[in-house]
């Protein structure tokens, strides 16, 4: 076994295998670009090494650097995480011809599964099921347009190297081919510096099965179950979880020898997931293998109870895999949500800030656990737009599905995190729909239950009312307890005192008037209905509200976070935000916001579609920005002429920043 490894990669995954590492003796280097050096994954290893500017291009793509730094501190191997080099055949082949380990499998193994024509070639020849498509090396568009026609519509372009959902468009029609393939090559070629494509049948209401699977340096290789990705968003994966529902031991074995057949094609080491669609009646076609461990192998490692790192640790050592196909069982069901830094009201737009506060459930553990909690980062990091948006991965376990439904639900309610959008409601939503709880999954229920996940009421006016009231109190009890002439309880000889708040939520603004009974008790006017209010407070975040009297009587519990003006609220019904307002300042606010059109988050301009005195009108593509590797086609708010351009193609825009102004 290895002595010292150095960890190609930063984040949740850094810290994830710098866990198991531990765990076993080893000893662990970090590799960090400059924006990093205050990072988690840097404290959670033994050593650290700088490798560039906050860019992936300029640090973690540097495979010349991490060589460097294996060679500086005595790292015997590369454990590259996801992303980043790890799919990378020139990287590993470099490892090698250093002398260095490389935990992953062998670059041929990475270059063959790499292009999925090529892939696609090999698994035709090696019995794979495939689904019909064009797969060649001509990307002449007139052909890709044909072999569409062929294939006939809908269709689905992607990108050859690609993955993630990255260079991957659906074509309805021959009239949308054009501008969704240049899209799509446009996003490869940013992505993955290849702008090859393939084109195939796009499967109607398919499910999205992954195998894990696992070879050794001696020929063997096993499957580790599977794993259902269907709940995806943009081609990115949401929600995961294994065993795959409704899956028979026929199915499963004959999906499982499936993948085990496509490693063994490419002669594969290490850990693997051959990707398949499958249709409704369980007929499944390979898709694509990721030569890498994935994103969502902790539901693997929770209904197995095994370690896939520490199995990566020992195949890339040269042992035998620890475990034979017959030794292997499924225990319990495990769902992982991918908690993320986006704003899902806004079409997912990625989003940056502060994590003022990051609270995960009581009971929660990076290790193997009921609740388990992967991440990167801690309270009052910032999410920047340099990486990938995800916050942490939340991985629950019960016995059945339904235990693992229940304690996932609770476990999002129990996770506070205040500072910038999240999808956090989004997530609880989404397991709560009629479609997820009863396992009716393709990769389009999300649009398909659209009217549950879109546009829904977060928590009501009254409750968060309350609880910026409660939050207040508490502050001004504490205060009072230091200094008793400070207290604002309201007390007077005779008659009931009234006070009153100005909130604003979302610039609706609202008058909340807290009324002290004289005969003891208070009372809440809130958007003109009047309530019974109590609270008992356990300091200045954490409160026990009671709303109404007798038996309409609403009680919650409810947690507050406040920065500077702003309180936000938390219940198990949801969360809100509200300003407490300066109501002269706000009279005299009078500054028009008309005839401007902003960034909606921080990225790259990569394409300006219109000029100054050109005449444009709503719904209509005016520029294209890049962020977080993913495009995002800004449109025209209404009808109009542009009267300046603010920004050229290729600059740098931070949020809410003016790109161009309307007339």
């Amino acid at each position: 076994m290895f002595q010292k490894i150095l960890i190609a990669n930063r984040g949740e995954i850094a810290c994830r295998v710098a866990a198991t590492a531990r765990r076993l003796g080893i000893r662990t280097v970090a590799v960090y670009s400059e924006a990093d050096a205050g990072a988690r994954h840097v404290a959670a290893c033994d050593e650290a090494v700088c490798i560039g500017g906050a860019a992936p291009r300029d640090s973690y793509l540097q495979w010349q650097r991490i060589l460097e730094a294996c060679r500086a501190t005595g790292a015997q191997a590369v454990h590259p995480g996801y992303g980043f080099l790890s799919e990378n055949e020139g990287f590993a082949q470099a490892c090698a011809d250093a002398g260095i380990a490389f935990i992953g499998p062998p670059p041929s193994a990475i270059q063959a599964m790499g292009l999925k024509a090529e892939s696609k070639r090999l698994m035709e020849a090696a019995g794979v099921p495939l689904v019909p498509g064009y797969h060649g090396a001509d990307q002449d568009p007139a052909l890709l347009k044909h072999e569409a026609e062929r294939i006939g519509f809908p269709v689905l372009i992607k990108a050859s190297a690609g993955g993630g959902g990255k260079g991957m468009r659906v074509v309805e029609s021959a009239e949308a081919f054009d501008a969704a393939l240049a899209s799509c090559k446009r996003e490869a070629i940013n992505s993955f510096g290849d702008d090859a494509v393939l084109v195939e049948r796009y499967v109607t209401r398919p499910r999205h099965i992954e195998i894990q699977v696992f070879g050794d340096s001696k020929g063997d290789c096993v499957y580790l179950f599977e794993r259902d990705c269907s709940v995806q968003r943009r081609h990115q994966k949401v929600l995961e979880e294994a065993p795959a529902p409704g899956m028979t031991p026929e199915r499963r074995r004959e999906m499982g020898e499936a993948a085990v057949a496509a490693a063994k094609a490419v002669g594969y080491v290490g850990a693997g997931t051959v990707e398949f669609i499958a249709e409704q009646d369980g007929r499944f076609y390979f898709m694509e293998m990721n030569t890498r461990l994935q994103v969502e192998h902790p539901v693997t490692e929770a209904i197995t109870g095994l370690d896939l790192v520490e199995w990566q640790l020992r195949v890339a050592a040269g042992e035998p895999l620890p475990l034979k196909q017959a030794a292997l069982r499924i225990h319990g069901h495990a769902i992982e949500a991918r908690i993320c830094a986006e704003n899902p009201e806004a079409g997912f737009l990625p989003a940056t800030g502060r994590l003022d506060v990051l609270r995960w459930p009581a009971h929660a553990s990076f290790e193997r656990a009921n609740v388990r909690v992967d991440t990167g980062v801690v309270e009052g990091d910032a999410i920047s737009p340099h990486y990938d948006s995800m916050i942490a991965k939340l991985i629950v376990w019960g016995e059945d599905r339904a235990q693992a439904l229940a304690r996932l639900d609770a476990a999002l309610a129990q996770t506070h995190i205040v500072g910038l959008h999240t999808n956090l409601a989004f997530l609880r939503r989404c397991a709560a729909t009629p479609s997820f709880a009863a396992a009716d999954l393709d990769t389009g229920l999300i649009e398909r239950e659209r009217a549950r996940l879109f546009g829904q009421p977060g928590l009501s006016l009254r409750v968060a009312a309350a609880g910026v009231v409660a939050h207040t109190l508490a502050l001004e009890a504490a205060r009072q307890n230091a200094d008793p002439w400070s207290a604002r309880d309201g007390w007077r000889l005779a008659g009931d005192a009234l006070r009153r708040f100005d909130l604003a939520e979302a610039e609706v603004h609202h008058e909340v008037l807290l009324r002290r009974r004289h005969a003891g008790g208070m009372a809440l006017t809130v958007a003109g209905e009047t309530f019974a209010f109590a609270v008992e407070s356990a300091g200045p975040e954490r409160h026990t509200l009671w709303l109404g009297e007798g038996l309409a009587t609403e009680r919650l519990a409810v947690q507050t976070y406040a920065r500077g003006e702003q309180v936000t609220v938390l219940a198990p019904q949801g969360s809100a935000t509200l300003t407490e307002v300066d109501v002269i300042a706000r009279a005299g606010d009078a500054t028009p916001s008309g005839g401007r059109l902003t960034a909606p988050m921080p990225g790259k301009l990569i394409a300006l579609h219109v000029k100054a005195g050109d005449a444009v009108s709503a719904g209509q593509v005016l520029a294209v920005m890049e962020a977080m590797k993913m495009e995002h086609a800004i449109q025209c708010p209404r009808d109009g002429v542009v009267a300046e351009c603010l920004y050229a193609v290729g600059d740098q825009l931070s949020d809410g920043a003016e790109l161009l102004r309307l007339q």
